[in-house]
């Protein structure tokens, strides 16, 4: 008893979640009785991976007040590496390893303007939004490359037991290790001092430097894998993918109850936010909901998921 009631009071953002989840499956979709199948439910879930995989690293990201507006960007530059270096004739493992150095290499750059060139995050992210699509774009004249080799469709389209897509796995896995590295390692713990007050961790000995630059390089190592993951799904890289991707990114990390101030967030609590963006595109897809009112309603439901948040941490104070 004693560690349910610690929970609900040191975690009303996964409570707030849970229940979201709870209104989302059991009244709004009821109507569908394909909704609760096991496959649809993974569907929903495939389509957002590279969503989730990003907002993994956002995550950090925001709780060291920063934002990184250019991951949708960013992942259709990788995406784009990996398709044309292959074209161009490298082997496909290379291929993969030159898309994952360029994933690193712009959160890298973003994290260089940010904390030695001292710019603010928002500033740098938005010149990286335009940056990197427009290379992506240029590289390629906005042409595309749509020829894989047919193992590389496992990492999209590829199911175990013929249920679970393959990516949900490695989504799954990686959420485990990142909530790892969050909870269970001094970086997690430097990464929430820094978000907190930073002068403070600096005075108390951490390199805030170099946990900074980590959280941006581990944002970029993320979303080069959700590139991967993406460029198999659809089978195709070109300069357009991903747009938009970025805000949703962020509302997944907002709903699942990371302080856009800084210093609070919780890995559980974005992998929950990821999952009820996404059961509410799958569930309002179903009930044949237009596009722009389908984009409303989500707008209602991130809103009323930080008021509750937030009325709930008013009443914890």
């Amino acid at each position: 008893m004693n560690k349910f009631q610690t929970f609900i009071r040191k975690e009303p953002a996964r409570i707030c979640m849970l229940l979201l989840i709870i209104v989302v499956e059991c009244v709004v979709f009821s109507s569908t009785g394909y909704f609760f199948t096991a496959s649809n439910i993974f569907d929903a879930l495939r389509a957002s991976v590279e969503i989730g995989l990003a907002a993994l690293g956002m995550t950090f990201v925001i709780m060291t007040t920063g934002i990184d507006l250019s991951v949708g960007s960013l992942l259709a530059l990788v995406s784009v590496t990996i398709g044309f270096t292959y074209q161009a004739g490298c082997p496909f493992f290379l291929s993969l390893i030159l898309g994952i150095v360029v994933g690193i290499a712009g959160g890298a750059f973003n994290g260089v303007l940010i904390v030695y060139g001292k710019l603010h995050p928002f500033v740098v992210t938005l010149g990286t939004f335009s940056f990197y699509r427009g290379i992506a774009y240029a590289a390629t004249d906005a042409g595309a490359v749509s020829v894989f080799p047919d193992a590389y469709a496992y990492a999209g389209r590829a199911y175990i037991l013929g249920v679970v897509p393959i990516q949900v796995v490695v989504f799954i896995v990686l959420t485990v290790l990142v909530w790892i590295l969050s909870k269970k390692t001094p970086f997690g713990t430097y990464v929430t001092a820094m978000g907190y007050n930073e002068e403070a961790a600096k005075f108390s000995g951490v390199q805030v430097r170099k946990f900074k630059m980590l959280v941006y390089i581990l944002i970029g190592f993320l979303v080069a894998v959700a590139a991967i993951i993406y460029t198999s799904r659809v089978s195709t890289a070109r300069g357009n993918a991903a747009i938009g991707m970025e805000l949703n990114v962020i509302a997944a990390v907002v709903l699942g109850g990371t302080d856009i101030k800084g210093g609070k967030g919780t890995i559980i609590g974005t992998f929950l936010g990821v999952v009820i963006l996404a059961f509410l595109k799958n569930g309002l897809a179903m009930l044949s909901i237009r596009g722009d009112w389908a984009l409303c309603v989500t707008g209602v439901v991130l809103l009323l998921g930080i008021l509750l948040n937030r009325a709930l941490e008013v009443r914890q104070e």
